[in-house]
């Protein structure tokens, strides 16, 4: 098992999780069970994908939940998107988380490409007769 938190898509991913429970304090309450809900838990959901995968076994396990943690991200990312229409976030709070999503896009990017590659099996070489 790894030290989930020396993985480096693990860290960016847990600011923005907590970056965006502190913004959505501010959310109206009649969207607590709604909006609110659904974004801290597509937001929680990257960090905590990582974390799973980072149990597995093998590395085509942990692939699997790095993938959903991407698709989580997406989901967040058009959660914010929703807030920021509905004017429950001013544009600058948008911005920055929107620039947090980006950044934990690349680092999460990069080690699903790094893992795929150990996922692969080694390629034999070809011996002639």
């Amino acid at each position: 098992m790894r030290d989930c938190t020396k993985i480096e898509a693990w860290k960016p991913a847990d600011d923005l999780t907590v970056a965006i429970y502190q913004q959505t304090q501010a959310l109206p309450r009649e969207e607590q069970y709604g909006l609110t809900s659904q974004l801290r838990r597509a937001a929680s959901s990257v960090p905590a994908n990582i974390v799973e995968g980072s149990a597995r076994e093998s590395q085509r396990d942990c692939l699997h939940f790095l993938h959903i943690a991407r698709a989580s991200l997406s989901e967040a990312q058009y959660f914010l998107h929703l807030a920021n229409r509905l004017r429950y976030l001013n544009e600058a709070d948008a911005a920055r988380l929107h620039q947090q999503t980006k950044q934990v896009f690349a680092c999460l990017h990069g080690l699903i490409q790094a893992v795929a590659r150990q996922a692969r099996p080694p390629v034999q070489p070809v011996r002639s007769p």
